[in-house]
C-alpha cells in the first residue's frame, strides 16, 4: 500500500464494529487505525496525526462528543471528524456538527453510505489545504525574476529536482535568494499543496531549539513543533550552520526514521517532511571545525545548489527593478515611480555586495523618499552613498594588489565565470576560452578551482 494513500483513525468501544470498519476501510486502499476508547484514541493522535476520525460517541470512559470538544479547545485536532452512534438523534447531531463534526453515521452503519462520506470528509479536507496553499502562493511570490541564462538554468534545475525528494542545500551569499528558490523547488513539486515551513535556524536559542523543532507535551496538551508543523510539506533550515550541536545530534535521528519524541512525550511521532536547508558559508569548512556534524552534513547535502550572486547575472537589474517597484506600488500603496534609462546602466555596473535583497531595499528607500515619477542616476547615487567618480567606483578591488595577484585574482573570476558557464565541462572549458586542456587542468589546479 501506498504511503501517501489517506491515514483514518477509527474510534469504537464494540470490537466487531471496529474491525469491520477497519477491514472495509483497507480493502479500499485507506491505512487505518483502531483505538477502542477515548484514552487510546488521544495517544494514536498524539503520535500520528489522522488525515480523518470516525468517532464514536457512546464509549465507557469518555464519551465522543466530549473528546471531541477537548480536541477542538486544544486545538489537537487537524482533520475532519465523522461521528458515529447507534443512538442517533437530531439533537446529539446538531450538537456535534456545532462543535465542528463533519458528518454523523448511525449505526448500524451503512457501508454504502460510510465509504461515501469518507471520501467526501476526505475530499473536503484536501480543498481545504489546497486553498489554504493557493492563498499562500497569492502573498508570496515563488517565481525567481530574471530571464539570463544564470536564472533559467537554476529554475530548470529545480524543476527537475522537484520530482524527486532527494534533501537539498542551497549555497550562496546573504540576500542571493536561497529561500526564494526553494519555494521554487516546493511550488513544482508533489508536496505543493502541504506547507512550506521556513525556520531561520540562527534566531533560535539552543536552549529552546528542541522545543521549537520538536514540540512538546505538558498536562496532556501538544504543541506542535516546526517538524510536526510541516507534516506533508517542506521544512526549509536557514543558515543551518548556526544549529547547535545537541539539536544537530537529534535532527539526524528524526531525518533517518521520520519520527522523533516530543519534549516531555513518551510515544514517538511519525511525520512525512522533505528537509531543504541553506548555508552561505562553506559547510566541509564547518565540519573540519569540528562545528557541524560530518554525518548531518551528508544528510542534508543529498543535491547542492549553488546560487549565484547579483553580479553575475547583472541583465536581470531592470527587470528586477521593475518588479520590486510594481510589487511595493501595490503592497505598501506607494505612488509609482520609475528608474530613468542612466540609473538603470548605472545599477547594472553596481557590485551588489548585498545582491537581491540589497536591490530590493534600495527600491523601497528610493519610492519612500523620492519624489516625482523618475528616479535620476544622482538619486540612486546619493542612497547607495557613491561619492566618488564613475570611473573610480567601477574599479575591481584587485586593480590595487600588485600585478602578480591581481593576475591572479582576474584568471580565476574569469575560469570559474567560464567553468559555470560550461556546465563544469572542462572540455568544454578548453574549447570557449582556446586552451589546451592539459595546460588548463594545471591551471585550475594552481589557482585551487575544484573541479
Amino acid at each position: 500500500m501506498k504511503t501517501d494513500n489517506p491515514y483514518i483513525l477509527v474510534v469504537d468501544d464494540e470490537p466487531d464494529i471496529r474491525q469491520l470498519v477497519f477491514e472495509i476501510l483497507e480493502d479500499e486502499g485507506y491505512r487505518v487505525a483502531m483505538a477502542k476508547n477515548a484514552a487510546e484514541a488521544r495517544e494514536s493522535n498524539l503520535s500520528k496525526q489522522p488525515d480523518l476520525v470516525l468517532l464514536d460517541i457512546w464509549m465507557p470512559d469518555t464519551d465522543g462528543i466530549t473528546l471531541l470538544k477537548e480536541w477542538q479547545s486544544e486545538n489537537a485536532l487537524h482533520c475532519p471528524v465523522v461521528m458515529m452512534s447507534g443512538h442517533g438523534n437530531v439533537e446529539t447531531a446538531v450538537e456535534a456538527t456545532r462543535l465542528g463534526a463533519y458528518d454523523f453515521l448511525e449505526k448500524p452503519l451503512s457501508m454504502a453510505k460510510l465509504l461515501l462520506i469518507v471520501e467526501r470528509a476526505l475530499e473536503a479536507s484536501h480543498l481545504q489545504r489546497e486553498n489554504a496553499g493557493l492563498k499562500l502562493q497569492l502573498t508570496e511570490t515563488v517565481e525567481p525574476v530574471g530571464k539570463s541564462a544564470v536564472v533559467e538554468r537554476m529554475k530548470d534545475q529545480l524543476k527537475r529536482l522537484a520530482q524527486h525528494e532527494a534533501r537539498v542545500l542551497f549555497v550562496g551569499e546573504a540576500g542571493v535568494g536561497k529561500e526564494l528558490y526553494a519555494r521554487y523547488l516546493h511550488s513544482h513539486s508533489n508536496r505543493r499543496d502541504g506547507a512550506f515551513v521556513h525556520v531561520a535556524v540562527g534566531s533560535i536559542a539552543p536552549e529552546n531549539s528542541a522545543v521549537e523543532f520538536f514540540g512538546k507535551e505538558d498536562q496532556g496538551k501538544v504543541y506542535p513543533g516546526l517538524l510536526e508543523q510541516a507534516h506533508g510539506g517542506t521544512l526549509f533550515l536557514g543558515e543551518i550552520n548556526g544549529m547547535d550541536p545537541e539539536t544537530q545530534l537529534r535532527l539526524i535521528s528524526a531525518i533517518e526514521s521520520s519520527s522523533f519524541l516530543r519534549v516531555g512525550g513518551g510515544s514517538p511521532v511519525q511525520v512525512d517532511v522533505r528537509v531543504m536547508a541553506s548555508t552561505r558559508k562553506g559547510l566541509e569548512e564547518e565540519v573540519r571545525a569540528g562545528r557541524f556534524r560530518q554525518d548531518l552534513y551528508y544528510l542534508l547535502n543529498v543535491v547542492t545548489m549553488q546560487v549565484q550572486p547579483l553580479r553575475e547575472h547583472s541583465e536581470d537589474i531592470p527587470a528586477l527593478l521593475s518588479y520590486y517597484v510594481d510589487y511595493f506600488v501595490s503592497h505598501e500603496k506607494l505612488p509609482f515611480r520609475k528608474f530613468s534609462m542612466a540609473a538603470q546602466n548605472y545599477l547594472r555596473n553596481y557590485s551588489w555586495p548585498g545582491n537581491v535583497r540589497e536591490l530590493k531595499n534600495l527600491v523601497q528607500r528610493l519610492m519612500i523618499l523620492g519624489a516625482g515619477d523618475e528616479i535620476e542616476l544622482e538619486e540612486v547615487k546619493s542612497a547607495l552613498g557613491a561619492v566618488v567618480e564613475d570611473v573610480v567606483s567601477a574599479v575591481p578591488e584587485f586593480f590595487n594588489l600588485p600585478l602578480k595577484e591581481a593576475r591572479e585574482q582576474f584568471e580565476k573570476a574569469y575560469l570559474e565565470y567560464h567553468f559555470d558557464k560550461n556546465s563544469g565541462s572542462v572540455a568544454k572549458l578548453a574549447s570557449a576560452i582556446g586552451m589546451e586542456r592539459t595546460h588548463l587542468y594545471r591551471k585550475l589546479h594552481s589557482l585551487n578551482i575544484k573541479l
